[in-house]
């Protein structure tokens, strides 16, 4: 199928640069401060995350810029609210990309990879099975506990949740739920994700809560 000249996209023309200055910089000033988890500091772990996939999963440079992009973009739509904030950040790539020389094609591909990370999240490529482990990539690491309670806390302040037990709970079902896509996860997350797993059903068990 024939793609017009003006909509082929190459890393030569996507001012990658400008457009991470730009997000960054509404992210860094314009975030609600009560979302500790959805914060500055988790979009750049889901982008060094995403740079380490492309690099283990062998993802060419365009398809990596993409990836990078989306990864930038994919909390961008909490600036304007918590709820539905995939679609929302879809609109902000759809407003603000073009202004960086990004094409239709690669703002769609972009979008389809935000909107991959919906929970439950629901890759349908490679591209997007990237960004959904680099999201939740934090499951299967040492500082699982460390962000978990950044969540814990969003949670608490937005009313979704009030107690440990609950959180437990919660997290108890979302992990059990949870799966891996991209071989490098499957091997380097997932025995410590079960880990973690088996740990919080022995914290619910110990406090005598049904799992």
């Amino acid at each position: 199928m024939f793609t017009p000249l003006s909509l082929i996209c190459t890393t030569e023309s996507m001012n990658y640069h400008a457009a991470k200055a730009y997000i960054l910089d509404r992210l860094g000033h314009q975030l609600d401060e009560n979302l500790t988890y959805h914060s500055l500091s988790h979009t750049l772990d889901v982008l060094n995350i995403t740079e380490e996939l492309c690099l283990l999963e062998k993802i060419s440079v365009y398809e990596t810029m993409l990836l990078k992009t989306a990864a930038l973009f994919h909390d961008s739509g909490f600036l304007i609210n918590n709820k539905n904030h995939e679609e929302l950040g879809c609109g902000i790539v759809r407003e603000v990309l073009p202004r960086y020389d990004y094409t239709e094609i690669a703002i769609q591909k972009i979008c389809d990879m935000i909107m991959a990370t919906k929970i439950p999240q629901s890759p349908k490529n490679n591209l997007e099975k990237i960004i959904c482990d680099a999201d939740l990539d934090y499951l299967g690491r040492d500082d699982f506990y460390k962000i978990g309670n950044k969540l814990f806390q969003e949670l608490k302040t937005y009313h979704v949740l009030s107690t440990e037990t609950d959180w437990n709970q919660l997290q108890v079902k979302f992990i059990g739920a949870h799966h891996f896509f991209t071989t490098t996860n499957r091997t380097r997350r997932e025995p410590k994700k079960q880990q973690h797993l088996k740990a919080l059903k022995n914290w619910l068990l110990a406090h005598e809560v049904e799992i």
